[in-house]
């Protein structure tokens, strides 16, 4: 297995789609900070004036829209809580998974390597580390940015953003995992890009917790992978946030072993 992995990791590197989505989360951290910028602070204010995006009766509600936020608060609000950063994460595995079946390339794989397993054992562990890479250095960008733009939120403490990447990189993985279960049964990059929108951009899920709500039954949606993300801890203060890591590790593992089972039963 490690040597596809390392086979993997090399194919990571010399990818464009990697750096592309990147780029994108980045795109994206630059804009809100940009237009927070012009709501929160005078310099901006007269700027959004002079444009008119913003009216003189709005400026007192604008002042207030980043009280309370911290800095990994805000990273929360660009990306994660939302679901931008799964989608854009669940297109590139969509993208690295379905390359393989889509070139025939999977055929030279499995004529060297027969156990299946060791496969999606390989992709799971490049999409862990590829998603923890991205999480880090987006992270760091928006940290970068909040600095350009003179310290529009103050910072959070290193425990709660080493407490909070921890989790969410585990809860990350396992929406990887799902869409690379997807990709393994459909084959389709149609398929893969619809989940990585509809599940990773919360539509199905908000949607169904919102209908399951008005009869009081959608309480457990709130351990799915998308209401984890929005909703799970900022910060660590009892033994009960902990459930976030049985989520993430418990999705991980049920898709990682559903991807590997429907692998073996499926011709290449």
């Amino acid at each position: 297995m490690f040597n596809l992995l390392s086979m993997d990791l090399y194919r990571v590197k010399r990818s464009k789609s990697v750096y592309v989505c990147f780029l994108l989360l980045a795109a994206a951290t630059v804009l809100v900070y940009g237009i927070m910028w012009l709501l929160e602070t005078p310099q901006g204010q007269e700027i959004a004036l002079r444009i008119g995006l913003l009216v003189p009766q709005e400026l007192t509600e604008a002042e207030s829209i980043l009280d309370g936020i911290d800095s990994l608060g805000f990273f929360r609000q660009i990306c994660l809580d939302g679901g931008m950063y799964n989608v854009v994460f669940g297109i590139w595995v969509m993208l690295f998974i379905c390359a393989d079946f889509q070139s025939g390339f999977i055929k030279n794989i499995m004529a060297l390597h027969q156990n299946r397993w060791n496969y999606i054992g390989s992709k799971i562990m490049t999409a862990w580390i590829v998603d923890g890479c991205y999480l880090v250095l987006h992270l760091l960008f928006a940290l970068l940015m909040n600095r350009l733009f003179d310290d529009l939120v103050p910072y959070a403490g290193w425990k709660d953003i080493l407490f909070y990447l921890s989790w969410v990189w585990f809860v990350t993985a396992a929406f990887a995992a799902l869409i690379i279960f997807i990709c393994v049964l459909t084959r389709s990059v149609a398929a893969g890009s619809l989940a990585a929108v509809f599940l990773g951009g919360g539509l199905v899920v908000t949607t169904l917790y919102g209908v399951l709500n008005m009869f009081n039954i959608g309480d457990w949606l709130k351990y799915s992978i998308y209401l984890t993300c929005a909703m799970g801890p900022q910060k660590y203060t009892s033994v009960k946030n902990l459930y976030v890591y049985v989520v993430g590790f418990g999705f991980l593992i049920l898709y990682t072993l559903i991807a590997g089972i429907v692998l073996k039963k499926k011709d290449i």
